[in-house]
């Protein structure tokens, strides 16, 4: 495992200096999943949330929250992002899947964007949800796969395709 970065010698928190690393083309990957009674996911599939389109809501707040990343993340550095897209798998009987896929040109990855991303939206998926059902859960969220960068890519083992 490599040394953690955002730490100096004498161990004080800092921003990682990007100044002299190269910009490339990177892509980060993030799925999680918000598990909740059947009932409530029909609900969902059918428009019938008193707050209105779930999913698109969520959609929203998940593209919102990759962007306001550096606001949140303390030591993430302000990126252009240049793509964000935010998708749902309805899987019956209980569960919406999130995926979140986050890509950049630039100095730095978009892991943590894509985090906050899927989290957020899993969060969005919630709060528009809690009136009809309390005992939802959010789990599950995870890097897929990022590509790009000196450290190389990653993918990881046993995650299926992603299906639309």
């Amino acid at each position: 495992m490599s040394e953690l970065t955002h730490f100096d010698a004498k161990g004080n928190a800092w921003m990682v200096d990007i100044t002299e690393k190269e910009e490339t083309h990177r892509v980060a990957e993030v799925r999680g999943e918000v598990v909740m009674a059947p009932a409530t996911l029909e609900l969902i599939q059918q428009g019938g949330m008193a707050k209105g389109d779930v999913l698109g809501v969520a959609r929203v707040a998940g593209i919102m929250a990759a962007k306001s990343t550096p606001n949140l993340i303390p030591m993430a550095h302000p990126i252009m992002i240049t793509g964000v897209n935010i998708d749902f798998q309805i899987l019956p009987p209980d569960r919406v899947e999130i995926r979140g896929l986050v890509k950049t040109g630039g100095k730095t990855g978009v892991e943590m964007e894509a985090l906050t991303a899927v989290s957020v939206a899993a969060l969005t998926i919630y709060d528009m949800c809690k009136a009809v059902d309390k005992g939802m859960m959010i789990q599950n969220i995870r890097l897929v796969s990022k590509s790009g960068g000196k450290s190389g890519d990653f993918m990881r083992e046993g995650e299926s395709q992603w299906e639309k």
